[in-house]
């Protein structure tokens, strides 16, 4: 067995309401289920789907904050903040009303629950931006999509509990496109960017998917697989512009995948700044 050290901890990333933009924190919790207090709550439309910016990239627009940390026992109370600067408790009577105004859709906003089984929404014809079904995710075939996607049993996760991204991947898909390129990780919404050798180029998670990952002496990630993208890429955000260029060049370049989604072996915590290992 090989353990080698591949970089340090550079940003920690929790996104409360799946499909808000969440909050980027000096550590987070991480049970056997993933980063505690991670997607634990959606917003399910009138038509029993959960909403996402698959579709909906207005969701962009609001985000979402513990007032304290939660823990895997019992969640803290949540803030989430309006396009006009508004603010309303996650655990407010008219929460659910007051994002349905905002949205200007009827919406209620929802708690993930054990064996729950949730569809989630997407829209065929631009879950891949400007690109074709066959050119960003040639491994679907020719098959056309359906309107949703399945979410794991319980969660409001779409395919895995916790997401790895490397510095060096996002640096190379700068490259790629040019330097006006805003090649944030917020933009892919990892829970754990790695900060790799910066001389390192090319799409640096291939190397870690026979592997697994220790990070800060407790927390080990296995069952690495690499993540597909999709339009959420592409959409602005805060001070990150709607560039379509960025979905375009990791399917030319890369099949569409950036990044590694996987699961959890080994809970604990985890801290910028610690340490992650590669262990083949």
């Amino acid at each position: 067995m090989d353990r080698t050290q591949i970089g340090v901890v550079k940003d920690l990333f929790r996104y409360p309401v799946k499909s808000m933009l969440g909050e980027r924190l000096g550590e987070l919790d991480i049970s056997p289920t993933g980063v505690v207090g991670d997607r634990a709550y959606a917003l399910r439309e009138a038509n029993g789907r959960v909403m996402t910016a698959k579709k909906w990239a207005r969701l962009f627009e609001f985000s979402a904050r513990y007032d304290s940390p939660p823990t895997a026992e019992q969640l803290a109370p949540l803030s989430i903040s309006l396009p006009d600067g508004r603010h309303v408790q996650a655990q407010a009577a008219d929460a659910s009303a007051v994002l349905s105004d905002a949205l200007g859709r009827q919406v209620v906003l929802e708690r993930a629950q054990s064996e729950q089984r949730n569809k989630a929404e997407i829209d065929p014809t631009t879950v891949f931006g400007d690109l074709t079904v066959e050119q960003a995710a040639p491994d679907l075939g020719t098959t056309a999509l359906p309107d949703f996607f399945p979410l794991p049993p319980g969660t409001f996760f779409d395919s895995a509990s916790i997401h790895v991204l490397a510095s060096s991947s996002l640096a190379h898909v700068e490259r790629l496109i040019g330097d006006d390129a805003q090649l944030d990780a917020r933009r892919f919404r990892p829970n754990i960017l790695v900060e790799t050798d910066p001389g390192q180029d090319g799409f640096v998670e291939d190397g870690w998917l026979e592997g697994s990952l220790e990070v800060g002496g407790q927390v080990r990630i296995v069952q690495l697989q690499p993540a597909l993208r999709c339009v959420m890429t592409t959409h602005q955000q805060a001070d990150l512009k709607r560039d379509m260029r960025i979905l375009r060049t990791v399917a030319q370049q890369h099949r569409n995948k950036l990044g590694v989604f996987a699961a959890i072996e080994t809970p604990g915590t985890v801290r910028v700044g610690d340490p992650v290992f590669l262990v083949t």
